[in-house]
């Protein structure tokens, strides 16, 4: 019988709509006037969600600032200006909403803006965390599931991708708000989606899957696959868009509890290397090694196929996971992505990284030395 621990889930409201509540869950969770740093991704200025959502707040007695200044993936640089202007403001909450990038930075500038100290202080756990300002997390995307753990990923500023961890980061609220990823675009749409994906399946087949977390590891792979190509294909189906947001709440929740493996320890090798969008590297890493990790664990991938609607057999898995990555049109080589092709062994040598070995550690296919040049050209190798 295997033992576990199942760590708190957030309060999680999901709702077409539910943004509208983001005034009264405020005041719920803080007390009414409160001051708080909205860190919302600027991209979602063209589709009035940043002012709708101030206008919800200001409307409700907040007091809300601005932070939009941030493109791409979580930095050190802009964690730091988000955290100053939360001690400027004199902000008491500090609300993330965007894709990862707005609720990873939302999560570790909350705890900076407490403490004063750079992110850097806090990454791979090197210091402890303070009591952090509280976060809610309101996701755009259907890819994270950084809504409900307590992990902050970013680029340091030596260039490395590194994370922090704590339930200190953990959001007190996630809202879901289907509506909210119906402008997102099909690429953004297909990535995202399969970073979700790839999270419910690593979280239900590494070295620390359990029972608890496989439940929702197995709902999030269904939702998935049954609805990534209709939120594709049809932007507008709020039934896909909302599935596909529950799939990936679901799949946090599998990380926040197994964490991930070969495919997450490849993407973020890949990262230091050159500016690939996570979603996209993180499917295509997977696409790469899932047959050679399957191997050591038919069982777990023969419940993934199942979840799929496959047949119970860790092959199925495989092949299911491969067509389903075609199926959404993206990219699958790396030419012309600023890497060095011709040196997997740059790539091997950032997969051996010290951040980047929990990920490893957790693989369920010993990795040795010399695994990780073969598993690099795989992923240079592919087309």
């Amino acid at each position: 019988m295997q033992s576990f621990v199942l760590s708190s889930i957030p309060r999680i409201e999901f709702a077409p709509g539910c943004l509208a509540r983001i005034s009264a869950a405020l005041s719920d969770q803080l007390g009414a006037g409160t001051c708080v740093l909205l860190v919302a991704d600027p991209a979602l200025a063209s589709a009035g969600i940043i002012a709708r959502t101030l206008e919800y707040l200001q409307r409700g007695g907040h007091k809300a600032g601005l932070f939009d200044g941030f493109a791409g993936e979580p930095k050190s640089s802009t964690i730091a200006a988000a955290a100053a202007l939360a001690r400027k403001i004199d902000a008491h909450c500090i609300i993330g909403l965007g894709g990862g990038t707005a609720l990873d930075t939302a999560k570790i500038a909350a705890a900076c803006a407490v403490s004063g100290a750079p992110a850097e202080t806090y990454e791979q756990c090197r210091a402890p965390l303070p009591a952090t300002l509280p976060v809610i997390a309101i996701p755009t995307t259907a890819g994270t599931g950084s809504e409900v753990t307590s992990t902050s990923v970013f680029t340091n500023s030596e260039g490395a991708k590194v994370w922090a961890w704590g339930t200190e980061l953990k959001p007190r609220l996630a809202l879901l708000d289907p509506e909210l990823s119906l402008t997102v675009p099909p690429a953004v749409t297909a990535a995202t989606g399969l970073d979700a994906l790839v999270h419910a399946v690593e979280a239900c087949t590494n070295r620390r899957r359990n029972e608890a977390a496989d439940l929702y590891c197995h709902r999030a792979i269904s939702l998935i696959t049954a609805n990534l190509g209709k939120a594709i294909g049809d932007g507008a189906d709020i039934e896909a868009r909302g599935a596909m947001l529950l799939g990936s709440c679901f799949a946090g929740i599998g990380i926040e509890n197994c964490g991930t493996a070969l495919a997450h320890n490849i993407s973020h090798a890949l990262a230091a290397l050159a500016p690939l969008p996570h979603g996209r590297a993180t499917g295509l890493a997977m696409f790469a090694t899932i047959d050679w990790v399957a191997e050591s664990a038919p069982g777990s991938f023969a419940r993934v196929a199942a979840a799929m609607g496959e047949h119970e057999d860790a092959a199925a898995a495989v092949e299911a996971f491969k067509r389903l990555v075609q199926s959404t049109r993206i990219k699958i080589s790396l030419e012309g992505e600023g890497l060095e092709l011709n040196r997997p062994d740059k790539l091997a040598e950032k997969m051996a990284a010290p951040e980047n070995a929990p990920m490893l550690d957790a693989t369920v296919r010993p990795i040795g030395k010399g695994d990780l040049l073969s598993l690099a050209q795989r992923v240079y190798a592919l087309r």
